[in-house]
């Protein structure tokens, strides 16, 4: 067995063991290790797909309307959340229904229009309904002290604070006469897992009672969204995190923690990690397995499970009046916790996560009923591809029980469902890796809030407990175990530093110079050529788009085609003076993917994830340097060529002239393939009546009608900027017609068109450089900077720039993907793969001049800047 070291460990990547790590590793300055034992991070943050089209997630359904100070700070500010209908929870009751209005005060007003004989008890049960939220803060907090203080402390805070250790149907039956009263009130316990009967006021009052009572909300783009963003924070912290790790022992040596063992279940690796320090993000359970002591554990009552039933449509949802809320199904009104029901029958929940992501294409439902996990009893311990014919049909006959609630209240329901999986306490352990499914992890009962093992502490020095059992239900309650995880890791100095930072909800200023990253709203879509279409993208809320730009950058753009997105790059055709959207303009390529989903399925609405700005083929309005005109050319001309869809970031610079009043003499050259294809032709014609210096040539190349160097001739000299952009091979052709002319070469700016398989071409190039690498016996080619630095080395298919940046070697860059040509080398000696796309002359080309962004070393090589 191999040994490792790390500062901390942190098991389990949920949302509790991300918080954990990042804030040990940004506070306390230590190098963190996550271990997860799920093929991805993320816990119930995770999203999977089927059928090629759905998308569904595991555990986040809906959270409160604000991402408030904890996710805010994981996310850095950066979730986008979705609202929900204003009356987010519809309840049904036999022979009566019930709506939730977001904020309590219209909650309080519903509750006393519909119940007026008790509306004195409706006001004393929200003042009792706070000071049980007080008292559940207050013992979680001391949950996270030395056990002295616990100890010490515990029954002050239940004297304090007798209704948060109360069940949740005392405390109605307390505070309630009418039995209708009491079941709207106990409704929704299904929001951290516990049935009346048995689970805590306090945690009754904590989450449907306080954490969602000011609206409630949706991750833009799932819920998966917000653990990409986590994760790449993260990995600014320095947080390493491992998939596919099955923790089998904390180690334990004279009372502290020593390390971990660990199995890589990809390869059948078995390692060590030896640490002082452990945090468990696996659940109170499995943490307790880990040491030895699961038998300390047995005063906790059983955890429910679930079984989940996850539907794919093949229309929206809203052809039934549906507008994205919340529904539960309650089949009585004192005791509708499923009891002695067959599952399905039971309190149901129902989601319509589709309607509430203006990032999802396909409309998904998800079902959810808390059950006993004994009901998977008979199964369990068989493999899940082995299970036994009367397996599928329990998992059909429950879902032909949902189906038929869903089908009695919305007829017609049934015959929309394209696709229908049922998840069963069997699969939360597999892929919860939870003990015998539990959902929500230790049940919520007076009997938790009174245990010493249920907190974030624990008998061994070192080993502590982060997510829902550490504080709370949910994903933003496991964030809050997270957070209390770290604060009984970290030194009191750090502590004050990491406080003050969640307290101002991660707020974090963008750098500039970062491009911005996020989802925007397709607000607009117009056919502008037969081939090409302009589309507009607004920001998801308010009227002022989340970043500025310069006139030629571009974006980049996340378009679901398939399960997994591709990205592709568009230049920016809008002004950078207009603030409230952004403009691009794209060409329908032949079998492009993009390209076709862009104009054969993208509507007005739909949320897309864009990064930018990016590119430096950008122009300014400014003084110009005055260098000596050559004869025959005016001084100062600013000449901007365009092939095809080219002339895109080309219109964005006539924009950004005319918006700034420049006087001073334009000429664009568009080259067209036909008449039908002239883009932008009343935009050009206004802008002429706006730029006094613009002169326009159109050619036509179905007409023979082609730019070349006598077409330049009167434009081009030593005093022109060119910025020019279109195929390859015109822009080859183009750069030395320039170059004969005098131009500067550091005078013409190019942008090429980045083909939508060019990374998966350089990707293809890459395995094969690498394979043929392998097979010669060649770990790596070294890289020798002529003039420069040592040499660096360049593992087989990895490019010179993704080489020169890993050893920190500076090279200039800028796109990485080969649209802006900044990345420019000379090639000395040596052979290499390599894709031009366009950006050098022939003579350039035969000099040894390639992109570092595109070129692959087959062999040693000399470059030079």
């Amino acid at each position: 067995m191999s040994n490792e070291e790390a500062d901390v460990v942190v098991i389990g990547s949920g949302m509790g063991g991300l918080a954990a790590a990042r804030t040990i590793a940004q506070f306390g300055g230590r190098r963190v290790l996550v271990l997860e034992q799920h093929y991805t991070p993320g816990g119930m943050t995770h999203e999977f797909s089927r059928a090629g089209r759905y998308r569904f997630g595991t555990g986040l359904h809906y959270m409160s309307a604000s991402a408030g100070p904890f996710l805010g700070f994981m996310t850095d500010g950066r979730a986008q959340l979705s609202p929900l209908p204003d009356e987010y929870d519809a309840l049904h009751f036999p022979g009566f229904d019930f709506a939730v209005p977001a904020t309590e005060e219209r909650f309080r007003a519903r509750l006393k229009e519909r119940f007026p004989a008790e509306a004195d008890a409706i006001d004393a049960f929200f003042r009792t309904t706070r000071r049980a939220m007080a008292g559940l803060t207050a013992r979680n907090v001391l949950a996270s002290f030395p056990a002295g203080l616990r100890r010490a402390g515990a029954p002050v805070v239940e004297r304090l604070f007798p209704s948060t250790f109360r069940s949740l149907r005392d405390q109605v039956a307390r505070s309630f006469r009418d039995p209708r009263l009491r079941a709207v009130m106990a409704a929704r316990w299904g929001l951290y897992g516990t049935p009346p009967a048995s689970g805590a006021f306090g945690c009754h009052a904590a989450v449907p009672l306080t954490f969602f009572m000011e609206g409630t909300a949706h991750p833009v783009g799932g819920p998966q969204e917000l653990n990409r963003v986590v994760l790449e924070i993260l990995g600014r912290y320095g947080v390493e995190v491992r998939s596919r790790q099955r923790v089998h022992e904390v180690l334990v040596e004279r009372g502290r923690v020593a390390g971990v063992d660990v199995e890589d279940t990809g390869t059948g690796r078995r390692y060590r990690v030896r640490t002082d320090t452990v945090v468990s993000a696996a659940g109170v359970r499995n943490t307790y397995a880990l040491i030895g002591k699961s038998h300390e554990l047995a005063e906790l009552p059983e955890e429910r499970s679930a079984v989940m039933l996850f539907l794919g449509l093949d229309r929206s949802p809203a052809a039934f009046g549906l507008r994205g809320e919340n529904h539960w199904f309650m089949p009585d009104l004192d005791d509708h916790d499923g009891t002695g029901r067959p599952p399905g029958d039971g309190t149901l929940y129902v989601s319509f996560a589709s309607l509430n992501n203006p990032a999802a294409r396909f409309h998904t439902v998800e079902l959810l009923e808390l059950v006993d996990p004994k009901l998977v009893d008979r199964w369990r311990g068989t493999p899940g591809t082995e299970r036994p014919e009367d397996y599928r049909r329990f998992k059909d006959e429950v879902t032909g029980r949902m189906l038929a609630r869903l089908e009695e209240r919305w007829p017609g329901f049934r015959d929309t469902v394209a696709f229908a999986e049922l998840a069963t306490p069997l699969s939360f352990e597999t892929y919860q890796h939870s003990v015998r499914g539990s959902f929500y992890g230790l049940a919520a009962t007076p009997q938790r809030l009174r245990s010493a093992r249920a907190g974030c502490r624990t008998p061994v020095k070192g080993l502590f407990v982060a997510g829902q059992d550490a504080w709370g239900s949910g994903v933003v309650g496991a964030l809050a175990g997270g957070l209390m995880a770290a604060n009984a890791v970290l030194k009191p100095r750090q502590l004050g530093t990491m406080w003050r930072a969640i307290r101002s909800g991660g707020a974090v200023a963008r750098d500039p110079a970062t491009p911005w990253e996020g989802y925007l709203r397709v607000a607009g879509i117009e056919t502008l050529t037969p081939t090409v279409r302009r589309i507009r993208f607004a920001p998801l809320a308010g009227d002022t788009m989340p970043f500025s730009f310069v006139a030629g950058q571009y974006v980049k753009v996340d378009l679901p085609v398939a399960v997994e997105p591709i990205e592709r790059s568009y230049s920016i055709c809008s002004s950078p003076a207009e603030h409230g959207f952004v403009e691009i303009a794209v060409k329908h390529e032949p079998d492009g993917l993009g390209s076709g989903f862009l104009h054969d399925e993208l509507e007005v609405g739909l949320a897309l994830r864009v990064s930018g700005p990016h590119g430096e083929f950008t122009w300014e309005p400014g003084p110009e340097p005055e260098p000596e005109p050559e004869p025959g050319v005016e001084e100062g001309t600013l000449l901007l060529i365009a092939g095809g869809v080219g002339i895109t970031p080309l219109m964005s610079v006539l924009l950004a002239a005319a918006d700034a009043g420049h006087t001073g003499r334009i000429t664009l050259l568009a080259s067209q393939r036909s008449k039908d294809e002239v883009l932008f032709r009343p935009e050009i014609t206004a802008l002429q009546a706006r730029l006094p210096g613009l002169e326009v040539a159109c050619f036509l190349t179905d007409r023979k009608g082609r730019i070349g160097l006598d077409e330049l001739r009167p434009h081009a000299g030593p005093t022109t900027r060119v910025h020019l952009c279109g195929p390859a091979s015109m822009m080859r052709d183009l750069i030395g017609c320039l170059t004969e002319l005098r131009v500067p070469r550091e005078a013409i700016h190019t942008e090429a068109f980045v083909s939508g398989r060019s990374k998966e071409t350089r990707r293809e190039k890459a395995h094969a450089v690498a394979l043929a690498a392998a097979a010669a016996g060649v770990p790596a080619y070294m890289i020798d900077l002529a003039g420069g630095s040592a040499a660096f080395p360049c593992s087989p298919g990895q490019s010179v720039l993704d080489a020169a940046n890993a050893v920190g070697v500076p090279l200039p860059q800028s796109c990485g993907e080969g649209a802006c040509g900044t990345c420019r080398v000379r090639v000395l000696s040596g052979t290499f793969e390599t894709d031009d796309r366009g950006v050098f002359s022939a003579d350039e080309l035969a000099e040894g001049w390639r992109l570092a962004c595109q070129t692959l070393p087959t062999e040693n090589l000399v470059i030079t800047l």
